[in-house]
């Protein structure tokens, strides 16, 4: 098997599933934990939505550099969702539920009335699914996917207490002079840079596992927001290591291993922490 797996690693586009898949898993982890503890668990799966739709929008103009349009759509989604979603008519938990249905069903109308292949439903099923966009990746998509990786990682260790003190009480934060509605931009402009990184590795679906399941795995055996953001970043890069090794040997789809390995991992932690108590 070992011989099987350098054999694999020789292969340019192996190396490149795998960096990208780890530096993703990492920012997603990062972040999970903010958008777990502001009980905006589901909005990785709104935004991901969103960009299928603006992706479908990409498509139907024939556009090489699709990141042109579905970045900035995903973006102006994310700030507002986590800037109105509590003090607008329709509060955030409905408004994520209604762009999620809505972006998501006016793609697939826009890819069906404006094919631009042959297999409409191999398409979508790789969009949704991510089931083989990581292992075609160039090596401009994988250095962008770097640079941005990085990027996500300065600004959470430059601003982790400012976003600690936004994730627990925005209201404590705002009576000490902290910018809360700056950083909330900050976190919504992070999380749609995120989500858009990540529908190639595991697909518009399955993004939200990628947030929630190693917060919640870290939040079984940890109590200190510290422990649990570090905790849940190893525990998402191993898991993301492990599913892309799994799904290369085993002829498996990246994204689907991807996400079963994060659930195992949930459940062996909860039962860690009923153990501990």
């Amino acid at each position: 098997m070992l011989e099987k797996l350098m054999m694999y690693f020789a292969f340019p586009f192996v190396r490149y599933a795998v960096i990208v898949g780890v530096l993703i898993a990492l920012c997603s982890s990062l972040l999970g934990v903010t958008l777990v503890l502001k009980r905006y668990s589901y909005i990785g799966d709104g935004l991901s939505h969103v960009a299928f739709g603006a992706l479908a929008i990409a498509s139907v103009a024939n556009l090489t550099n699709k990141m042109i349009i579905v970045l900035p759509i995903t973006v102006f989604a994310a700030i507002m969702l986590l800037r109105r979603g509590q003090s607008a008519k329709v509060k955030g938990d409905a408004a994520i539920a209604m762009l999620s249905v809505g972006a998501l069903a006016f793609g697939y109308m826009l890819m069906n009335l404006f094919p631009t292949s042959s297999n409409i439903s191999g398409d979508v099923c790789s969009t949704l699914f991510g089931s083989t966009s990581i292992l075609t990746l160039t090596v401009s998509e994988v250095w962008l996917s770097v640079v941005l990786s990085i990027a996500v990682l300065v600004i959470f260790i430059l601003f982790y207490n400012r976003i600690f003190s936004v994730t627990f009480d925005e209201n404590f934060a705002k009576a000490v002079g902290t910018k809360v509605g700056f950083y909330n931009l900050l976190i919504a402009t992070v999380i749609a840079v995120i989500i858009v990184l990540a529908m190639n590795l595991v697909g518009s679906l399955l993004i939200s596992a990628l947030v929630i399941f190693p917060a919640l795995s870290a939040m079984s055996v940890f109590k200190s927001f510290r422990a649990v953001t570090v905790f849940s970043a190893v525990s998402s890069v191993i898991c993301a290591f492990i599913g892309i090794i799994v799904s290369i040997l085993a002829g498996t789809p990246v994204g689907s291993t991807i996400v079963t390995a994060d659930v195992f991992l949930f459940f062996i932690c909860y039962l860690l922490g009923k153990i501990r108590g």
